[in-house]
């Protein structure tokens, strides 16, 4: 996601203090138990959030950028939408994408927290456990984005980072773009964001290119409404980062449209047609729609050429 991206998207805790009481025993004090120092303040409020934005994003004076990562990290799953959004999502980004404050090992170290947090109460639909989920999809595409100016992760763990990917947009339940008290969601575009910036790196094969693309359909083809905040046009880029790619495989491409064609065209065997292959067959054009702008902003190639001709006729048989 590019910086002007970032910008467009923006619980404090208390740390309790523990006294240790003095014994006593008929009336004297026979024992004490000096109370321990009272730790560094390790949570910050909005204000100081606020303050880093306001300054550009720099880190304040004798404040360590890892630990400050720590905690906005642990506001991912806040239900404040200016806390979690505003402030932790786009401050992490600015300081991942834009700016050399972490280490590879402290980089890893996200990666690890954030895709772990991708399977926090999955399968839970309408809670706020969402949050964490989304915005750590969200994170893990900075991350990505990172990766494909300054490698960290190695083929390895891209692998894994990649099948975990794919599984999130398949096992998401909670599918809500937008809550009016407690902001974006948006679980589904912000995996495709992190399917986008994973499927421009190099380690990303031909037959990764089949996998990304066959979860995409099935997203559609498991989604219990038609997504109105935009997924379709996020999902749109995967596809037209995958088919900018060098190696990109166009038979894998034909066989997935011909495919999602095959498969709405059975929508209209029922008149009226049932609701959930009609949601499907939405999507799907929805899709196709944002795929066309999607290529031609990017530069042409016969093999683009071709898929702008392909789905337009696919848009004219529905």
């Amino acid at each position: 996601m590019s910086f002007g991206g970032v910008m467009r998207r923006r619980l404090s805790r208390t740390i309790l203090s523990v006294a240790f009481a003095l014994l006593a025993s008929d009336f004297h004090i026979v024992s004490a138990v000096r109370p321990p120092q009272v730790a560094a303040q390790s949570t910050h409020d909005k204000d100081f959030w606020r303050a880093i934005v306001a300054n550009k994003y720099q880190i304040p004076p004798n404040q360590e950028p890892f630990a400050l990562a720590k905690e906005l990290s642990s506001y991912l799953g806040s239900p404040d939408p200016e806390l979690r959004d505003d402030l932790s999502y786009t401050i992490l980004t600015v300081w991942i994408v834009n700016r050399n404050y972490f280490s590879s090992v402290e980089l890893l170290q996200l990666e690890e927290e954030w895709t772990a947090n991708l399977r926090s109460a999955i399968g839970e639909t309408a809670t706020d456990n969402i949050f964490k989920r989304s915005f750590s999809a969200l994170c893990l595409a900075s991350l990505a984005e990172r990766e494909l100016k300054t490698p960290f992760l190695g083929e390895a763990r891209y692998r894994k980072l990649l099948h975990v990917a794919v599984s999130y947009l398949r096992d998401e339940k909670d599918l809500r773009g937008f809550d009016a008290s407690k902001g974006w969601i948006h679980s589904t575009a912000h995996t495709a964001d992190l399917l986008a910036a994973l499927a421009g790196n190099s380690f990303f094969t031909k037959q990764d290119q089949a996998s990304v693309l066959k979860a995409i359909a099935a997203r559609f083809a498991t989604a219990d409404s038609v997504f109105t905040y935009g997924e379709q046009d996020r999902l749109a880029n995967v596809v037209a980062v995958i088919a900018a790619r060098s190696d990109f495989d166009l038979g894998a491409f034909r066989m997935w449209l011909s495919d999602i064609d095959a498969t709405d065209r059975t929508v209209w065997k029922d008149s009226p047609p049932k609701l959930p292959p009609l949601t499907r067959f939405e999507n799907n054009s929805y899709l196709l729609r944002a795929l066309i702008p999607q290529l031609l902003q990017r530069p042409g190639t016969p093999e683009t050429l071709e898929i702008q001709q392909a789905v337009l006729k696919s848009l004219q048989r529905r």
